[in-house]
């Protein structure tokens, strides 16, 4: 009776663990326009994570930067996606993201304990993530996209 109890026991956790990691794999929430982001599509990825705000005055300057940093990196394994710091969720952050003019995925949950960034208490912050899921670097203030163009491919090439 104790080894088929101990069968049981580890399949339920065997099952249970099974069912976690497979949540956690589906997605990592939803977009400004309400769309699931699949895991899959970051995976792999080196991450360009911004943090944002509308009443953040550098903030509203560094999105054009931010947007075309996204068409750059478009083909390439580096993806460009945005947290609106105030956590606002369903129309409203539809509505601040267009207000702001971005045009790159914004994450309605942020995504700082799947990559294990630090808080920050100022804005502009933006973390580049490399494809292994492992913060690379955390860059205060505002960027411009020339900026961290170079600070990605130098992290990519090991400089």
């Amino acid at each position: 009776m104790g080894t088929r109890l101990q069968v049981v026991i580890r399949t339920v956790i065997g099952i249970c663990v099974g069912l976690l990691l497979a949540g956690c794999a589906e997605d990592v929430g939803v977009d400004q326009h309400g769309q699931k982001v699949p895991a899959e599509r970051l995976e792999g990825q080196w991450l360009v994570i911004n943090y944002w705000a509308e009443w953040c005055a550098p903030c509203r300057s560094e999105i054009p930067e931010l947007n075309a940093l996204a068409v750059q990196f478009k083909g390439q394994p580096v993806s460009v996606l945005g947290v609106n710091f105030d956590g606002l969720q369903g129309a409203d952050l539809t509505t601040a993201s267009q207000a702001m003019g971005i045009e790159f995925t914004v994450l309605a949950q942020d995504p700082a304990v799947r990559f294990g960034l630090p808080p920050s208490a100022v804005l502009p912050v933006t973390y580049i993530v490399d494809d292994h899921g492992q913060m690379r670097e955390r860059l205060l203030g505002e960027q411009s996209a020339k900026g961290l163009a170079a600070r990605v491919q130098a992290l990519r090439t090991g400089e």
